[in-house]
């Protein structure tokens, strides 16, 4: 059977051991078939990738010699999640999509970028080219929003991505495709936190209480 890995990338301070922690324990409340989590901090080499906005330091997992370190083969999978989502509802069905290559999509406001990286997964050998490509002065050669990231160098590189959204259960929290409110959709299964909001502000509502822990 292939592995799955799911990661989560960390870097810097922002987040702290309660959120590796309760994103942990979220994925393992909620699937079923066997897998490995990880917490994943960048390479050394890639460190100055972490200095600029931007979040490139995970199209690291795009590599095929990272893969190969991490124990994985052709076949396995990558699941990558944002270190501050929740994780709401049973994630095997989404989580066992076939596609090589799949992002959240259609969630953002004022970033033209069709594609978000709160969410995305793949397969284990494909495209590694969205890694040798890669370069900081690359990245600012395609559109972008205020600034380049690696959302928008996967739009660049990988356009034919299969959609990841509210059609799966996956939200991002008060961003187009969310209903009016503060309320858990129906079937929700991920709650994703792009921009300025974090579970941590919104803790008073009862479904944050009940999943972020």
């Amino acid at each position: 059977m292939p592995s799955r890995l799911i990661t989560a990338w960390s870097w810097g301070t922002k987040y702290g051991p309660h959120y590796r922690d309760r994103l942990a324990a979220g994925v393992a409340r909620n699937l079923t078939w066997a897998h490995q989590f990880r917490i994943i901090e960048p390479e050394p080499e890639d460190i100055h990738l972490t200095e600029v906005p931007g979040c490139f330091a995970r199209l690291r997992a795009f590599d095929v010699e990272w893969q190969r370190r991490q124990g994985l083969k052709p076949g396995d999978r990558i699941i990558c999640l944002d270190l501050d989502l929740i994780v709401t509802g049973r994630l095997d069905d989404v989580l066992a999509r076939p596609e090589p290559f799949a992002i959240l999509q259609g969630v953002n406001a004022s970033n033209p970028c069709p594609f978000n990286g709160s969410v995305w997964w793949t397969s284990v050998g494909y495209r590694a080219d969205v890694w040798t490509d890669f370069s900081l002065a690359a990245a600012a050669q395609v559109p972008h929003d205020a600034f380049p990231d690696d959302q928008a160098w996967l739009a660049h590189k990988l356009p034919e991505a299969a959609p990841i959204g509210p059609q799966d259960g996956v939200y991002a929290f008060k961003k187009p495709g969310w209903p009016k409110g503060d309320e858990l959709p129906k079937g929700a299964r991920i709650v994703a936190f792009p921009g300025w909001r974090d579970p941590s502000k919104f803790d008073h509502l009862g479904w944050v209480k009940d999943h972020w822990r």
